[in-house]
């Protein structure tokens, strides 16, 4: 909330996926992932390296214009370049291969093996050992597998907090060099593992004391800033993923709504499988409790870095990223908005955004809400096509009451997949 109040936020922010490797793909590359080999779903924590060799990522933009760079939380885009990873051995493919001069973190979920951290370019700790895995109650989940001799998986989200405030004060020590961090926490995804401390600190169970500590984490961040005099020079950046995996049992038993009005969950290709928080803070750049309802991705995080540092987009790089600085700022903007954006689900569903409307493909939520594919009736619609802005609850399908609309929607999204861009 307090970063909301000093800062921008942003009504209409989506993730390019509503699952997360594929997010963090676009986050990093400013491309969506569903150009590259992984068509659907997640990596896991043996599958080798998705970011393709030598392509521009945010991390190797900024290094190049100077910055200091560094990653420290869940990775989950694989390492190395064959399969399945050795983790006795250090990766010729890394983190530091992508433009990252230091790691620290964790494969993939913390409810995918193997459970170790990982620094550079290889493991800490080996994982030489097994876990069976735990699933009770709701949210405390993570699959059995090889796991580090040392490793505590409630340990983890403090380890990236005091890292990631180490970071910060070493970069302090050199004022006069800009540094970028990137900080994807573990939590509030599975295992759901709050401390002693967040215990009965909310309404929501578990999941709402988990989100308390992962609040908590990011004071620690913002206050690390402060303490070390950087906090009126730094963007901070604070959004998700995806959408919440909030099902309807759990909204059954909680007055929480973790997605909002938004339809569905996590992973579905309606608005609560990606539409977002975004939060952003700079000091004397953005106004404090500025609302923007520009819609963004976070694809676009690449081009907006790129127009903060005056570096020029090449062709072959960020080709589904638009700067959202004009946005945040009020400031005079110096190429296009944000007009349409291709959403995907879980399951490989595409649907596109432009305007009021709103265009999925095929019926179903392609993700964790039943049903998740669903057949068309006959003479019945086979995509949806929802008024978002005055049905944001996407409860009334107008496909067959609008079929111009459906024809302009569809060729959008073909020349958008055809053209291997979106931008320019």
């Amino acid at each position: 909330d307090r970063v909301a109040r000093e800062g921008v936020r942003f009504t209409d922010c989506h993730s390019p996926s509503s699952v997360c490797t594929p997010t963090r793909y676009g986050i990093l590359t400013g491309r969506y992932c569903w150009r590259t080999r992984l068509k659907s779903g997640v990596l896991q924590g043996y599958h080798r390296a998705l970011i393709e060799p030598g392509r521009a990522t945010v991390a190797s933009m900024l290094k190049s214009a100077g910055y200091h760079t560094a990653a420290i939380g869940k990775w989950h885009l694989g390492f190395g370049s064959t399969e399945p990873v050795d983790y006795s051995k250090p990766f010729d493919i890394s983190p530091n291969s992508h433009g990252f001069d230091y790691y620290y973190g964790i494969p993939a979920s913390l409810d995918f093996e193997p459970y170790c951290y990982v620094e550079n370019n290889r493991a800490v700790e080996p994982p030489t050992a097994f876990t069976p895995g735990l699933n009770v109650p709701r949210g405390v989940f993570w699959r059995q597998g090889k796991v580090a001799p040392s490793f505590v998986f409630e340990d983890v989200l403090p380890t990236l907090a005091k890292k990631a405030t180490t970071y910060i004060a070493e970069r302090a020590r050199e004022p006069q060099k800009p540094f970028f961090l990137y900080l994807p926490l573990t939590g509030p995804h599975t295992p759901w593992l709050p401390t002693r401390k967040f215990e009965g600190k909310s309404n929501a169970g578990i999941y709402g004391d988990f989100v308390a500590m992962v609040d908590d984490v990011i004071g620690q961040v913002t206050e690390a800033l402060r303490q070390h005099g950087l906090e009126n020079n730094t963007l901070l950046i604070l959004t998700s993923d995806n959408g919440a995996h909030w099902t309807p049992e759990d909204r059954a038993r909680y007055p929480h709504r973790a997605n909002a009005w938004w339809r569905g969950q996590k992973a579905d290709i309606h608005d609560a499988g990606h539409r977002i928080p975004f939060l952003a803070r700079w000091p004397g750049r953005i106004a404090p409790g500025t609302v923007s309802g520009q819609l963004t991705c976070l694809t676009d995080l690449f081009a907006t870095a790129a127009e903060i540092n005056g570096i020029a987009l090449k062709e072959n790089e960020a080709e589904d990223s638009f700067s959202f600085l004009a946005a945040a700022t009020g400031a005079p903007a110096k190429s296009p908005a944000r007009a349409s954006i291709v959403h995907h689900s879980a399951q490989g569903m595409f649907a596109i955004r432009r305007g009021e409307w709103k265009l999925a493909e095929s019926l179903g939520s392609g993700g964790f809400t039943a049903p998740a594919k669903e057949s068309p009736a006959p003479g019945g619609p086979t995509g949806q096509l929802y008024n978002v802005m005055a049905d944001p609850a996407e409860s009334d399908n107008l496909y067959l009451r609008n079929p111009a609309k459906v024809a302009e929607l569809t060729a959008e999204l073909n020349t958008i997949r055809t053209k291997g861009r979106s931008r320019g």
